[in-house]
């Protein structure tokens, strides 16, 4: 007995949360669905590996909606994500979920997931100096902008799981956010989360998570859901940390105005995140429910997992 395998398009299948939906479609054993990954180079390393999983490549730019409907063209499901940390432009990022949102309307998507964030102006409005106003109209612009794109989904009538993702793990690899050395020579992990509980996830898991929402179908349409695998505090990271650096790692809590003058692009941006976050934590957290995404998710990894099996990739600065 055969069957047609239902297509998922995937926005931004090279990169982290759409290569772990990619990978996840590819190796669940159910074999229901078939990935279309959808990038602007279709040539690419990664693209290439895609396809060697049995991936349909296809190309999609998202400043260009008739690109878009021809990617989603015949699928029946669509994982929708923007990328500001490429352009640093929430006003583009607005842009390219309507340009999505209309996409899916006019190719009658059944199913989609839209990777979203809390619009941090909802618990703190422009007028509210607790927080600094970024660019004349965001409190935190990465975020903020998709959490506004949340209505264009539906004024348009698209069927969508509004979906919202955590802290990557894989920050403490890529972002220069790991333990470093202090001044006397201590490995230190310092963040600006006080004592409040930072909910986090690895990219892999992000795929495999919206691989259950496409899974359950359309009783998650209409849903908001946020997915972590953990709820942990400055000292808890610290201490999974020293047990693969070999030494302690202590946690220096620093107040969000320090980071945001930190010397990086974006610092100002991920200072008022981690603010937000930190102000907000039992909403913030609240949404990021652990047991429901372990639901979607039944091998989801701990911090302490993925921390165990990416020690190979930490290098902590030696002593001096």
């Amino acid at each position: 007995m055969s069957f047609t395998k239902r297509v998922i398009a995937v926005v931004g299948a090279t990169g982290a949360q759409g290569g772990g939906l990619v990978r996840a479609i590819a190796a669940h054993p159910s074999g229901a669905f078939r990935a279309r990954a959808i990038t602007r180079n279709v040539n690419s390393t990664a693209a290439k590996e895609l396809r060697a999983l049995g991936a349909e490549i296809a190309f999609a730019d998202l400043d260009d909606e008739a690109s878009l409907r021809r990617a989603f063209e015949g699928a029946y499901g669509a994982y929708c994500v923007t990328f500001f940390w490429s352009h640093f432009s929430p006003e583009r990022e607005t842009k390219q979920a309507r340009a999505m949102a209309r996409a899916a309307r006019a190719t009658r998507v059944e199913h989609v997931i839209w990777s979203t964030i809390e619009d941090s102006r909802k618990w703190v409005p422009l007028s509210d100096d607790r927080m600094p106003t970024l660019r004349g109209k965001y409190k935190v612009p990465h975020t903020d902008a998709k959490g506004e794109a949340d209505a264009t989904f539906t004024e348009l009538g698209v069927p969508t799981t509004f979906f919202h993702t955590s802290f990557y793990w894989e920050n403490f690899l890529h972002l220069g956010m790991g333990p470093q050395r202090d001044g006397q020579g201590r490995l230190t992990l310092t963040l600006p989360m006080g004592t409040a509980k930072l909910p986090g996830i690895a990219t892999e898991d992000i795929g495999r998570c919206a691989y259950g929402v496409f899974e359950r179908g359309p009783a998650m349409i209409g849903q908001r859901l946020g997915v972590a695998s953990d709820h942990l505090t400055g000292s808890e990271l610290a201490a999974a940390f020293s047990a693969i650096a070999g030494e302690e790692v202590r946690y220096h809590a620093i107040e969000p105005e320090a980071y945001r003058r930190l010397d990086f692009p974006g610092a100002d941006d991920l200072g008022n995140m981690f603010q937000f976050k930190r102000d907000f934590m039992a909403d913030y957290c609240g949404l990021r429910d652990l047991a429901r995404t372990r639901a979607l998710n039944p091998n989801l990894r701990s911090f302490a997992t993925w921390l165990a099996e990416n020690q190979s990739r930490f290098v902590f600065p030696p002593r001096v």
